[in-house]
């Protein structure tokens, strides 16, 4: 649903304030993962490992599906947007799937900029318990409340990025982060591994917290801007779930092999390096696809 979730906000957004409300597809995510952390710790302070093992962890799942009713009800309730009425559709598959074909460098380019968000969101929530346990040898109810925090963090975090964008434009945002995010992050997990604490690990994801927060709530109103009107929907979904598959999704599982490889528990950190890397190269290179202005939202010529 992010691409449609996505497209629809920008297009119910008020003048100036689009990066603003974009911000709160991922704000949205960021409600799962507050709620799931504190069922994570109310399970582990009331259910003993070996019944976690056996019937526990899938009573997590089972409160998750009560929302499908919500869902359903939101999907048949929602009006199309204005800007959807009018805009010019795709008569076809086949045609949408030439316009995709055409549009093959803004959809990699997009998903280069979408590598540096899931990769952070996936190391800083799925792989926190891992990593907490397994690495630092911390409880597993520590990790949990990491997890919270870092769900609040990310809260806060997010609408403030889209605002920045908003006020400055999306692209010095999608620049100046990724740098920072190369310059501090294996220092900052070199320093968490070096004396392990509940409290190191909630600052150095609380720091990765801020660089997500704010990266993608610009990055999210750039993305959108940056597909061709007829198959923005299609592209953005094709931009973020290619990322989230090849990248993002395989964050807990290449962490854990490079620690094991290495033997250096900071390692992961150079995964998340890489990303913020291929995101920057994404950066400059949407200066070929589009025309930027400094102080608004980016609007992209479809015949960029």
């Amino acid at each position: 649903e992010l691409g449609g979730v996505s497209v629809y906000l920008q297009e119910i957004a008020t003048p100036g304030h689009r990066g603003f409300y974009c911000s709160w597809q991922s704000g949205s995510q960021q409600v799962a993962v507050i709620f799931t952390a504190v069922i994570g710790i109310a399970l582990t302070l009331r259910v003993a490992p070996a019944e976690m093992a056996s019937w526990g962890w899938r009573v997590p799942f089972i409160i998750g599906c009560m929302i499908i009713p919500v869902l359903v009800w939101l999907t048949r309730s929602l009006e199309e947007t204005h800007a959807f009425q009018t805009a010019h559709h795709t008569q076809s598959s086949r045609e949408t799937f030439a316009i995709v074909l055409q549009s093959w460098r803004r959809i990699f380019v997009g998903f280069l900029l979408t590598v540096l968000t899931t990769t952070t969101f996936y190391l800083i929530t799925a792989y926190t318990p891992t990593f907490a346990q397994r690495a630092l040898h911390l409880s597993i109810t520590k990790s949990m409340y990491v997890i919270l925090c870092v769900g609040l963090s990310n809260l806060l975090w997010l609408p403030l990025g889209g605002m920045i964008a908003d006020r400055i434009g999306c692209r010095p945002v999608l620049i100046a982060l990724p740098l920072l995010c190369m310059m501090t992050a294996y220092p900052a997990m070199l320093w968490l591994v070096s004396a392990p604490s509940a409290y190191r690990l909630a600052s150095a994801e609380l720091w990765y917290s801020f660089l997500f927060g704010i990266y993608n709530g610009a990055m999210v109103p750039f993305l959108v801007d940056l597909m061709p009107e007829k198959i923005r929907t299609v592209g953005f979904s094709l931009s973020f779930s290619l990322a989230t598959t090849l990248f993002g999704g395989f964050t807990p599982a290449i962490a854990t092999f490079l620690i094991h490889e290495t033997g250096n528990r900071a390692a992961p950190a150079l995964w998340l390096t890489m990303a913020a890397a291929l995101s920057l190269v994404a950066a400059l290179a949407a200066g070929r696809l589009a025309r930027f202005q400094q102080t608004t939202i980016l609007e992209i010529p479809e015949t960029a």
